[in-house]
């Protein structure tokens, strides 16, 4: 080797330490390291072809004199080609002229229109001994000493991007570490702050957890399940906080509360003149969730037209507004819940399989409150210091009321468990709650999931002091405004609620045309 080809090859390997020194970027280093060895030797293509353990193959990570759509076909077999015998054997592999070797596939498609003799100089890319890829360089023939050369050359460049590739693992893995670290830190800090966390310790709680700390800070789809109640819209709202999206908007839409025929309009919007009542422009709600969250709650409700178009949202992340025909693009992230068996719904086509798998990306199954009873004297512990807050008053169980509740199987589950302790709080005027006084609020048989009665037996009629509790709380609401003239504010001053929480039991229960026949009647029977 001549002193002129040392003083080459120094320069290169400087140029090429430099390269990894500065860069954390692995595709742009890669793409240097093989511009310099392309513009210093004379090399007309090179490229880094990497092992995918995903799929089993090699596939060509970086390349230099490729087009986008020839590096897109440079994928090969264990078994295939030069590049795979290479990656197999873990060996060198010189081919003096490519015209004349048939393991020489050319499926990138890139030489057939040379007619210079194209030599080929492959060699493994080695990590601890093993092999994690190959890298590959054409140039043209000039020798058989020279093709030597430069095998001894490509083998020590090798080795550096095989060091460069370990270093950039190490770094990845060092950031996702950190991440996750700077999760609990968030999650530790919402909880202090009174900011939204799961409360409970039971086994199945501390699982979605993980979950959620793992999935918060990727871009990955989330579906939640479970049963209604269980804190699906809670969890979604954690791994918005706990995301990098946090200071963006998180949307919440529940599909089965809108009409069919309006739901389309919430999600995408609208312009003005596209439908009767339309007088202007309304951007929808994935316009609003842009760079932040959309959480569409049961998600199970959609219709196949509408599934197909959130379908192309998850694809493309474009749509377009009720009659417009201008394409639109938004940034958003998806996360989903539902409480029915999405898999059963596609097997009876009411739901498309293709979303399906889109939402499906990473499931968390969010379990009933009757699987973690152990975490219902946190939960009920939680609900109080809440409502101590809001109500000014304190709430105490007897042993016998706190084992009542441990053996009740809450088919309401954790929002059931929250209503309860809220109706205590506002009845029991600080004073200690007996097990029979709660009874009453609990149907033990016909909200039980799983009573052993017959199907076709039809269920008891609830009596006055064995009826559900929703039941129970809109009774208490009606009479109330019944007895203050159907005002809410009075009504709501005599139970001991603001306005503003008097205006949702309003709204929950859907009794605005009540109370507006109930004022027009107050009216009539004035003097």
């Amino acid at each position: 080797m001549s002193t002129s080809t040392c003083s080459t090859e120094l320069r290169v390997l400087l140029a090429i330490s430099k390269v990894i020194d500065q860069a954390l970027d692995l595709e742009s280093a890669l793409e240097s390291i093989l511009k310099i060895l392309s513009d210093t030797m004379s090399m007309r293509r090179a490229t880094v072809t990497l092992y995918d353990p995903q799929s089993g193959r090699l596939a060509i990570s970086t390349s230099y004199g490729l087009s986008d759509q020839e590096k897109r076909r440079g994928v090969y077999r264990m078994d295939e080609g030069i590049t795979g015998t290479i990656f197999r054997t873990a060996r060198p592999y010189v081919v003096p002229d490519i015209s004349m070797e048939p393991l020489f596939l050319d499926k990138t498609g890139t030489r057939r229109i040379s007619r210079e003799r194209i030599s080929f100089v492959g060699v493994p890319i080695l990590l601890h001994g093993s092999p994690i890829g190959v890298l590959n360089v054409d140039r043209v023939f000039t020798g058989q000493e020279q093709l030597d050369a430069d095998t001894e050359f490509l083998t020590v460049v090798a080795t550096l991007i095989s060091q460069f590739l370990s270093l950039n693992e190490k770094v990845k893995n060092r950031e996702a570490a950190l991440k996750q670290e700077n999760t609990s830190l968030k999650y530790q800090i919402a909880k202090e702050n009174h900011g939204p966390y799961i409360v409970g310790k039971s086994q199945a709680m501390l699982e979605v957890e993980q979950y959620v700390g793992k999935v918060a800070t990727t871009k990955a789809t989330v579906l939640l399940l479970g049963e209604s109640g269980t804190g699906k819209t809670l969890i979604g709202r954690i791994i918005h906080e706990l995301s990098d999206r946090k200071a963006h908007p998180f949307i919440k839409v529940n599909c089965a509360a809108i009409p069919e025929n309006l739901l389309e309009a919430e999600l995408f919007g609208y312009e003005k003149g596209a439908f009767t009542g339309a007088n202007s422009a309304k951007p929808g709600r994935f316009e609003d969730a842009h760079l932040g969250t959309i959480f569409l709650d049961e998600i199970g409700e959609l219709t196949l037209t509408l599934q197909a178009k959130l379908l192309r949202v998850l694809q493309e992340r474009e749509f377009e507004r009720i009659g417009s025909n201008r394409t639109r693009k938004v940034d958003v992230r998806i996360i989903s819940a539902t409480n029915r068996e999405l898999d059963l719904l596609v097997s009876q086509g009411l739901f498309r399989e293709d979303l399906y798998y889109r939402l499906n990306v990473f499931p968390v199954r969010v379990p009933a409150l009757r699987e973690r009873k152990e975490d219902i004297p946190r939960l009920l512990n939680h609900f109080q210091k809440e409502l101590e807050r809001e109500y000014g008053r304190s709430l105490t169980l007897t042993a016998e009321a706190l084992n009542l509740l441990l053996g009740y199987d809450w088919p309401g589950n954790v929002r059931e468990l929250e209503n309860l302790v809220e109706r205590l709080v506002i009845l029991t005027d600080d004073k200690q709650v007996e097990a029979e006084f709660i009874r009453g609020f609990l149907n033990q048989e016909t909200h039980r999931p799983h009573a052993a009665r017959s199907i076709q037996e039809p269920p008891s009629p609830p009596t006055e002091q064995c009826q559900p509790l929703r039941e129970t709380e809109r009774k208490e609401v009606v009479a109330a405004l019944k007895r203050n003239a159907w005002i809410q504010y009075k009504a709501a001053r005599e139970l001991n609620l603001t306005p503003r929480q008097m205006g949702y039991r309003v709204r929950k229960f859907n009794l605005e045309e009540l109370i507006a026949k109930g004022r027009v009647e107050s009216r009539r029977q004035q003097p």
